[in-house]
């Protein structure tokens, strides 16, 4: 991924998420980011039923981290994206 590229949050989300060889993964339902000193910095992608529960915090765990890790591509995994669709290597379902 460029890393130059700019897109927004809302950008990403209720895209498809496959892997490279079509493994489908699911819709992206929420985004993780860091806090840069300009902007966001996105760095996983919430996907799959789960994922869709727990951003409405539905099965999220008691301790306050909602989303478990199993949801999350990490967006170093992400071989390109755009608004309908996201690619994935093949070792991020593997990841989740």
């Amino acid at each position: 991924m460029d890393s130059g590229l700019l897109m927004r949050f809302t950008d990403l989300l209720d895209a498809r998420v496959t892997t490279e060889s079509g493994q489908v993964l699911g819709r992206v339902h929420d985004l993780r980011a860091e806090r840069t000193s300009r902007t966001l910095k996105i760095t996983g992608l919430i996907v799959g039923p789960s994922g869709f529960l727990e951003r409405f915090g539905i099965g999220a765990p008691e301790s306050g981290a909602r989303i478990r890790t199993r949801d999350v591509v990490p967006w170093s995994a992400v071989i390109r994206a755009d608004s309908r669709n996201v690619v994935v290597r093949d070792e991020a379902r593997k990841r989740q």
